[in-house]
């Protein structure tokens, strides 16, 4: 099933994709958490906006080759999301700019008692992120506020797709429709799922929430003009710069 959030005349409302339109659905987290499909509610029309209103977008730091540390955790604002096809503007202040396409994982439940086994049983569906990034600015800001503040920097979507597997998703991205990088979560040196269970062994999440798993494969220098593509499994989220 592929899950949105679609913006209408009575505000934003959860619906399903269905062909090329949309079916509005009742809260999916409140079905996930009793392990059933969320009832349909009827054909409903608007603007695709992100596909989660997230609490928490945590960041996945470590997460590749040669790092003599563990994975580590950090924190994005979720001020910081946008939906897919909103132009962003890069900031002329903080050097160049680097688009990290990752695979985004949604959480449906509280994660208490979330391990490394059972992870996937919290996640509702996985989705795209382009995790904008200023990396001149980790030089004066190791902890990675600077360089990762923008607005707009976090585009997620443009919809969940809860049929995808934790373990083995493609991730692929594109700058003006030249493909720059080829990976996936098998070639995470760290898998998804041990992500997921460090961080909620610190911090609970919960329902909505999305935990970026990392980018050691999957990094393009970009500028504004350009439009950046991350597609996850079938999910293609376009960002133009500006």
């Amino acid at each position: 099933m592929l899950l949105g959030r679609i913006l209408t005349a009575d505000g934003v409302v959860p619906a399903r994709r269905e062909g090329d339109g949309w079916v509005r659905i009742e809260d999916p987290y409140a079905a996930f958490a009793e392990g059933r499909v969320p009832a349909d509610l009827g054909p409903v029309q608007g603007e695709v906006q992100a596909p989660a209103e997230s609490m928490v977008v945590v960041g996945i730091a470590q997460n590749g080759p040669g790092h003599a540390s563990p994975v580590q955790a950090w924190l994005k604002s979720p001020r910081s999301v946008v939906g897919s096809a909103v132009p962003v503007r890069l900031r002329r202040d903080a050097g160049a700019t680097v688009a990290e396409g990752e695979i985004a994982v949604v959480i449906g439940r509280r994660t208490d008692g979330l391990t490394a086994a059972n992870a996937h049983t919290y996640v509702l569906g996985i989705t795209a992120v382009n995790d904008l990034s200023s990396p001149e600015r980790a030089v004066l800001d190791p902890r990675n506020f600077e360089s990762k503040s923008g607005d707009g920097y976090t585009p997620l979507g443009p919809w969940i797709d809860t049929e995808l597997d934790l373990d083995d998703v493609a991730l692929a991205v594109e700058v003006d429709g030249e493909i720059v990088a080829t990976t996936g979560a098998s070639a995470l040196p760290v898998p998804i799922r041990d992500c997921l269970a460090y961080v909620a062994a610190w911090s609970t999440l919960g329902p909505g929430d999305v935990v970026m798993t990392g980018a050691p494969y999957s990094q393009a220098p970009v500028r504004p003009g350009q439009t950046v593509a991350v597609t996850v499994g079938g999910v293609r989220l376009e960002t133009p710069l500006r």
